[in-house]
C-alpha cells in the first residue's frame, strides 16, 4: 500500500497527473479539470465566516472534502483539510508567509509530518507580485516536492483575465494529489491572487 493510500478522500479519486484549475469572474469559486476537460472538482470560499472555510464537491455537486482555518483571518496559518464523508482531518496546508517566498507545506492531520512543500519560484518574482503596482498581474509559477525535497510536480500561472493554473503531479507515488489540487485552490484565494 503506497503512502499516498492513507490520505484518500472518499467520493472522489483524482487519477491523472495533469488539472486545470480556474477561478470564477465573481469571487473566489474554483473548478478543478482533468485532462479530458471534464470537471473533476469545484471549491468555493464561504463568504461572511469568522473562519475562513472552502467546501469542495465533485462533478455532481456531491461534498468530498472542506478545507477550514485554523484562526480567524488565517493569513499565515494552518487550513486543515477534512474528509466529508468521515469528518476525518487528512492533512494540514500549513503557510509560511514571507513577502519573499510563499511556501506551503502538506503535513500529515495525525502525526504532522511532512509529506509535501509548494513553494513559489523566485524571489525577484514573488517580490514584485507583493509590492508592485499590478504586481498580482504576473502568474505564479511554483514548485512542488516531496518530504524530502525532490521534485515531484508544479503549479504554472497562465496569464488570464482570471486566474488560471496548471496543475502537473510528475510523481505522485509520496504525495497525495487531492490535498496538492485542491492547495492550488486555496492559495490562490488565500494570497488573493
Amino acid at each position: 500500500m503506497s503512502q499516498t493510500r492513507a490520505f484518500d478522500i472518499r467520493g472522489i479519486e483524482l487519477t491523472d497527473d495533469q488539472y486545470t484549475v480556474e477561478q470564477g469572474l465573481i469571487r473566489n469559486k474554483y473548478r478543478a479539470l482533468d485532462a479530458d476537460g471534464n470537471v473533476v472538482l469545484r471549491g468555493k470560499q464561504k463568504l461572511l465566516k469568522m473562519k475562513e472555510e472552502f467546501p469542495f464537491v465533485d462533478a455532481d455537486g456531491n461534498e468530498v472534502f472542506t478545507v477550514k482555518a485554523g484562526g480567524i483571518i488565517d493569513v499565515a496559518g494552518n487550513y486543515v483539510l477534512s474528509d466529508a464523508q468521515t469528518g476525518e482531518d487528512l492533512v494540514i496546508l500549513d503557510n509560511d508567509y514571507s513577502i519573499l517566498q510563499d511556501r506551503w507545506k502538506i503535513r500529515d492531520a495525525t502525526t504532522e509530518a511532512k509529506l509535501a512543500e509548494i513553494n513559489s519560484r523566485g524571489a525577484v518574482v514573488t517580490l514584485a507580485r507583493n509590492v508592485v503596482p499590478f504586481g498580482g498581474w504576473i502568474p505564479h509559477k511554483y514548485e512542488i516536492t516531496d518530504q524530502h525535497g525532490d521534485h515531484v510536480g508544479s503549479i504554472s500561472g497562465q496569464f488570464s483575465l482570471r486566474d488560471r493554473y496548471e496543475v502537473t503531479i510528475d510523481d505522485a507515488s509520496s504525495v497525495p494529489k487531492e490535498p496538492v489540487v485542491a492547495a492550488a485552490m486555496v492559495i490562490d484565494a488565500i494570497q488573493g491572487n
